[in-house]
């Protein structure tokens, strides 16, 4: 395991999830495709349809279960305050709801761990600030989840839509 990547990892789900020593390589090809070269702790949270719903309802204000969830760490910066380079930053929580993740695999013809993996780093890079709410910034957030999973292996994701 990497010094650089803590994954805690939290199972709330009935169904087959990634571990933590899965999701690792996961989570480091984002940080290496976003250039990001400090280490970092995250929480990941695997979940049912009920808990993604609630939360999605609670902090979107939407009436359904969402694939991933990003919940960055926003620490008060205080002038003192500076990134540690050795001990790991605390990024935030991600909730991945694994029934809608494994209906979407199924849906797009993707093996459940290739579509997990995405989202894992789609999510990675929500907790590191970057965003799809422009197409400019749609398309560059696209291209390092692109980069990140040919790194791990995997196909371009967006190459199917």
């Amino acid at each position: 395991m990497s010094n650089r990547v803590t994954v805690i990892r939290q199972k709330a789900s009935a169904l087959r999830c990634p571990t933590a020593a899965r999701m690792q390589p996961w989570v480091e090809a984002a940080l290496d495709a976003a250039v990001h070269h400090v280490p970092v702790a995250l929480t990941i949270r695997l979940v049912d349809e009920e808990e993604g719903l609630l939360l999605n309802q609670q902090y979107r204000h939407k009436k359904y279960a969402t694939n991933v969830l990003s919940f960055p760490y926003e620490k008060p910066m205080l002038p003192e305050d500076k990134l540690d380079s050795d001990e790991p930053n605390y990024l935030g929580d991600l909730v991945v709801c694994m029934p809608v993740v494994l209906s979407e695999a199924a849906t797009q013809q993707k093996l459940p761990a290739t579509h997990t993996a995405h989202l894992v780093v789609h999510g990675v890079l929500h907790l590191l600030g970057y965003d799809h709410e422009t197409d400019a910034e749609a398309e560059r957030m696209e291209q390092i989840e692109i980069n990140a999973m040919q790194q791990l292996g995997f196909e371009n994701p967006y190459s199917a839509d």
